[in-house]
């Protein structure tokens, strides 16, 4: 199965039964709060609807478009180990890299930039126990009128240097803006790099929209689920008091993301110079499948 799908095989939901409403079927579901979630836990493409694993894809690669973009960079700090299974979110936690949000019970520091948690070697081994992470909305390719999922990318998916045609996110987006290609009107291909000791996902373009999917993709970037994907938002725990996360973020919990600049928004790759046609471009990804 090449994406995370509704259906066994592969079909798309018919229009006459979106949005439809069903209170059977919310009876039978469980209680459990949240949106629509692709995790990477594991080297793996999960699926996580309302805090619940409900599929999983162990292709190496899955094609999405993406739609919307948190606005900045967040971060956030974990006060214990990941532990399989605990849903535990974050002590401490920024949506702009700057300061603590105003949420926090307990901050770290007044700013982001002299916290003790942002220095080198504060996390396990040399990286910092404070992370880097960027939220985003994606459509899968096969149902782009379908849900919207949140895909949160952590530092090692975010920064560093392209290898061949498979880029990590900002140098992707760089490489798309130097040939003036939205992000939002292509085919997004993302792999696990297979070097990686943790769960690292490298990006490359598969093919343009065509214009009815280009106003799809438009339109669900606009949409309230998408606004809610990228939103950097936490919520307290009730039943412990401690934080929680609205949505589960495993894959950043779980990662040793390697901040390339101390105390300071790493730089993004300048971008990148046109020198073929986007046509060309596509035409030459979209026919090869190597590993």
């Amino acid at each position: 199965m090449p994406d995370l799908t509704l259906f066994k095989n592969g079909a798309a939901l018919p229009d006459y039964l979106r949005n439809f409403n069903d209170d059977f079927t919310k009876s039978i579901a469980s209680s459990g709060s949240g949106g629509r979630t692709i995790s990477i836990k594991g080297g793996v493409f999960r699926m996580i609807v309302g805090g619940e694993e409900v599929a999983k894809n162990e292709d190496r690669a899955m094609n999405f478009v993406v739609v919307a973009a948190a606005p900045t960079l967040g971060r956030a700090y974990y006060s214990s180990n990941y532990e399989e299974g605990a849903v535990t979110g974050p002590a401490c936690w920024s949506a702009d890299s700057k300061t603590p949000d105003p949420s926090v019970s307990a901050p770290q520091s007044e700013s982001c930039a002299t916290c003790p948690e942002n220095i080198k070697g504060s996390g396990q081994g040399e990286s910092r126990a404070c992370r880097f992470s960027r939220r985003f909305a994606v459509v899968l390719e096969g149902d782009m009128s379908g849900p919207v999922y949140r895909l949160q990318l952590p530092a090692t998916s975010l920064f560093g240097e392209p290898k061949n045609e498979k880029m990590p996110m900002y140098a992707y987006a760089n490489f798309l803006a130097g040939h003036q290609v939205p992000i939002s009107g292509v085919v997004t291909e993302a792999r696990f790099d297979t070097e990686a000791a943790v769960p690292v996902l490298k990006f490359r373009a598969v093919r343009p929209l065509s214009e009815t999917e280009v106003a799809v993709s438009r339109a669900q970037g606009q949409s309230d689920e998408a606004k809610v994907a990228v939103d950097m938002k936490y919520a307290a725990s009730s039943a412990a008091g401690a934080a929680v996360a609205a949505l589960p973020a495993p894959a950043v919990a779980s990662e040793e993301a390697v901040v390339p600049v101390k105390r300071a928004a790493p730089k993004k790759p300048e971008p990148v110079a046109p020198t073929r046609s986007m046509d060309e471009i596509m035409s030459q990804w979209a026919g090869d499948d190597d590993a």
